[in-house]
């Protein structure tokens, strides 16, 4: 007979979960299963374990957790015991006794066996984001009667009779980064993903064609947050996908695991699944991208922003050096600041109450957003943005110079936040995790998204890539799924495609995070940037200012040539004078220094999976050649014909 907690009171009333082997952990940290909103809740408050038959209650926590009205450190649980943690109450019962209660959908049952569905293609996705949601539907409709898929996430909540993303009073802040989705990639989607994506008039076309467009279809800027919603809707009405609200637990789902055809990995860079099978996916390889013996990478600072400057304005600004990208949607968006090692030193947040420092916003990452007093505090962990703290540091100095260089308020940057550029090569995307025997089909496990490729700072490019793998996959699947088991040789077009779109995409992220000077001295920008602000130390040259501001005009000036044709109003030579002069003259020599982006060097042919799903050629054999024939002249020979014998 299972065993349930009932929220009673608090965001989680009404809700289940049944307990299993796996622990269920309590607590304000958002990766705990069921997150407590309460300022005397604990990171982790509160865990029950299973331990000889038995579910055991355990209080991690300061403030104390109640049984009863009783506190208890350690308690045996039983049939109607209260809990209570911080404002909150649960029910701890059997399944028979909250039947009427309880949404059987949430449970996870076991799947039937091969032999009661030969034909139907069986697959497990873990991770809900806009990566595994997009595979879920792609393969759902193009594998309409014959495939099942169940994804999970621990980022959902049931409501009623569907699932929905938690918000921030269950302890989880969405993502609010705008993404820039390229037209290769929507344009691969179905019509039903398109229209809930794009009819509504949630995006804006902020980026000219470029390579990566397709059918003259500009790049389109979209919220995180909107196309997660616009998903989780459309498979919540997919009869052939099931949502399941709880983080996917690779040892507890073994036993199920073994009884499906198909694990998508989809859950984001730090994935606990892909490190879970290892030894499976090989060693992700860091020296590729390292300097001097030093694995390279980026801390980036995500400021949340309503940009003032008309859309043009920001593309030039933005391309024409590599301290501050800016991507919005209609001037709201994110203004990505790239950090010296200094700086990212400086990325931390303080407890007010117990007067200690915490890395919660740089490590985590989490967001820190404005309060009335204008102090920028995260809700999860309570702390306080130690820079805005400091409002004579040079780092806040550096944040509102980056707001002025945006025509941002100090009043409109809403939210700070960070995260990390940090890329490895990994050897490999698909392995085969259980092979098939009498009893189990054998399981193929695949890499898509961020578990795949990480790559940010370049904001849409690991959604594109994500979206990219998604097809991919969706299409190997599709093409090959004949109700038996699976091979390798089915996936060598998905395998090459993964190869090819980690080699673009990697690169472009690389060229990013590093230059080449005029003696072929490869250095980080962030060191170039640091190096250009040695001077604020020092006493500025007379002419400084004028010459850094000129070099940086001539610069937007080339650019602004080269983009003029796909991207009208761009602004004047005065309008560029005017808005930069205000800057300080260290913020103009970072800028200059910094240098441009490299478009020479990360343009060009971009990564087209569709060169892997074209139909399949007609093979030729040549005909052989007599030796008797040989020196003499002959005429058009048909290709593919066959000499008599």
């Amino acid at each position: 007979m299972s065993s349930v907690i009932v929220g009673r009171t608090g965001p989680f009333a009404g809700q289940s979960v049944v307990l299993g082997s796996a622990p269920l952990r309590f607590g304000r940290k958002s990766d705990n299963d069921v997150v407590i909103v309460s300022v005397s809740a604990s990171r982790l408050h509160t865990e029950i374990v299973a331990e000889d038959g038995e579910f055991v209650l355990y209080d991690r926590s300061k403030n104390g957790t109640f049984v009863n009205d009783r506190p208890v450190i350690r308690h045996v649980l039983a049939p109607g015991d209260s809990i209570r943690i911080g404002d909150e109450t649960f029910l701890f019962e059997t399944q028979e006794a909250v039947e009427t209660v309880m949404d059987l959908s949430q449970l996870d049952l076991p799947r039937a066996n091969a032999s009661a569905n030969p034909g139907e293609l069986r697959v497990t996705v873990t991770g809900g984001g806009p990566v595994g949601l997009a595979f879920a539907l792609l393969l759902e409709d193009a594998l309409p009667g014959k495939v099942s898929i169940t994804v999970y996430d621990g980022r959902w909540v049931r409501n009623g009779s569907t699932v929905v993303w938690k918000d921030e009073t269950h302890g989880n802040v969405r993502r609010q980064q705008v993404v820039t989705a390229q037209s290769r990639q929507y344009l691969a989607l179905t019509e039903e993903m398109q229209s809930a994506l794009f009819d509504a008039g949630g995006f804006s076309e902020m980026w000219p064609l470029g390579p990566d467009s397709v059918e003259g279809r500009p790049p389109r800027n979209i919220r995180i947050a909107y196309i997660e919603d616009q998903l989780l809707e459309l498979a919540n009405a997919k009869s052939a996908i099931r949502l399941v609200p709880k983080r996917f637990d690779p040892s507890e789902q073994q036993h199920r695991l073994s009884q499906e055809h198909v694990l998508v990995i989809a859950e984001g860079g730090g994935s606990r699944t892909r490190e879970h099978f290892a030894d499976r996916f090989g060693a992700a390889d860091s020296s590729i991208y390292s300097l001097d013996g030093e694995h390279l990478q980026d801390l980036v600072l995500g400021l949340r922003v309503k940009s003032q400057l008309s859309d043009p304005m920001s593309v030039l600004l933005t391309v024409a050096q590599n301290r501050f990208l800016l991507n919005s949607l209609r001037g709201e968006g994110f203004l990505n600041m790239r950090l010296t090692r200094e700086e990212a030193g400086n990325v931390i947040g303080i407890d007010p109450v117990r007067q200690v420092f915490e890395e919660c916003v740089a490590a985590r990452p989490c967001l820190m957003t404005r309060q009335e007093d204008n102090e920028f505090v995260c809700p999860t962990h309570g702390t306080l943005f130690l820079p805005a703290l400091l409002r004579g540091s040079p780092l806040w100095k550096r944040i509102q110079e980056g707001l002025k260089m945006f025509g941002v308020p100090e009043d409109d940057l809403s939210a700070i936040t960070s995260f990390r550029l940090d890329m490895v090569q990994r050897p490999r995307f698909t392995a085969q995790l259980n092979r098939p025997t009498a009893k189990s089909p054998g399981t193929y496990g695949f890499l898509l998204g961020d578990a795949a490729n990480a790559i940010h700072f370049w904001p849409g490019r690991g959604l594109n890539s994500g979206l990219a793998s998604a097809v991919s996959l969706a299409r190997s699947l599709s093409r090959v799924w004949q109700g038996r088991p699976l091979r390798d040789a089915d996936f060598i077009r998905h395998e090459a495609a993964m190869s090819m779109l980690q080699y673009r995409h990697k690169s472009r992220a690389w060229n990013a995070m590093v230059t080449t000077d005029e003696r072929g001295v490869t250095r980080a920008i962030k060191d170039i940037i640091a190096d250009s602000m040695e001077g604020e130390r020092a006493v500025a040259k007379p002419d400084a200012e004028g010459s850094d501001l000129d070099l940086l005009l001539d610069r937007m000036r080339a650019i602004r040539e080269r983009l003029a044709p796909r991207l009208p109003g761009m602004p004047s030579d005065e309008e560029l004078h005017s808005h930069l002069s205000t800057l300080a003259p260290s913020t103009l020599r970072s800028l200059q220094e910094s240098g441009a982006w490299d478009t020479l060097i990360v343009g060009g042919e971009e990564a087209d999976i569709d060169i892997f799903y074209q139909s399949d050629a007609p093979v030729f054999v040549g005909r052989p050649i007599d030796p008797r024939t040989v020196g003499q002249t002959a005429g058009p020979r048909q290709s593919g014909a066959l000499d008599p014998a």
